[in-house]
């Protein structure tokens, strides 16, 4: 498989790592050679059986653009666009394009995101209030992060609380770690996933990868990652 990874950040260095052991022919673009999307003609995206962007929220919409009008497949694991989901659905559906996207690609965090489900099933009735607390590596752009208001959304739709308060920790160069907390007036509990490094995003990135380069339409990965 051809694969074109988007971003030489630490964890699209990883990516691209994680690609080639695999067994898989690797290009990567960094920021400086893919400004504005510039390097992404069509002739050029055609080129890759798929391509996976893990760059920054300022870049990744015109790379989305840029390839899904070609009809090329994507996993995104850049996060912080979401506003555009929508719009970028929209876009692979009408061209028949691939889109694939994750607010974490840990396999520890998939199951984490149901375990919360099920927590804020069994004591929405018993008092219960509920936080959360993220933890991220300093230069990460978007905060509250992506997983952090996953875990949120599912623990709000599980108990029906409209609003769910979330702490986000930046420090050194933590890979990231999510905490949810339940308490009552007698007792608390706590759901965490500390990641110990980056590469269980990059190995999850690049397995959906190779099941999305079969496939057209758009998915999240939160729904399909046991298919991967």
């Amino acid at each position: 498989m051809r694969v074109l990874v988007l971003g030489h950040g630490k964890t699209g260095k990883l990516v691209a790592d994680v690609a080639a052991a695999r067994g898989h022919s690797v290009h990567v673009l960094d920021a400086k050679e893919n400004a504005g999307a510039s390097a992404l003609t069509p002739p050029f995206v055609a080129g890759f059986d798929v391509v996976i962007d893990f760059t920054a929220p300022d870049a990744v919409l015109q790379n989305m653009r840029a390839c899904l009008a070609t009809g090329a497949k994507m996993v995104i694991g850049t996060t912080g666009w979401y506003d555009k989901l929508a719009d970028m659905r929209g876009l692979a559906d009408r061209k028949q394009a691939g889109l694939l996207y994750g607010t974490n690609f840990s396999i520890g965090v998939q199951v984490m995101l149901q375990l919360a489900g099920r927590m804020g099933e069994l004591l929405k009735t018993a008092g219960y209030s509920f936080s959360i607390e993220e933890t991220h590596h300093e230069t990460k752009l978007d905060s509250p992060s992506g997983t952090a208001l996953s875990l949120a959304g599912v623990v709000k739709t599980a108990t029906g609380l409209a609003d769910l308060p979330i702490k986000a920790n930046r420090s050194g160069d933590a890979a990231g770690t999510h905490v949810l907390v339940a308490t009552s007036a007698s007792d608390r509990l706590e759901l965490t996933h500390e990641s110990f490094s980056r590469r269980g995003f990059a190995e999850g990135a690049v397995r959906a990868a190779e099941w999305l380069a079969t496939r057209t339409g758009c998915y999240d990965f939160q729904d399909v990652y046991t298919q991967i």
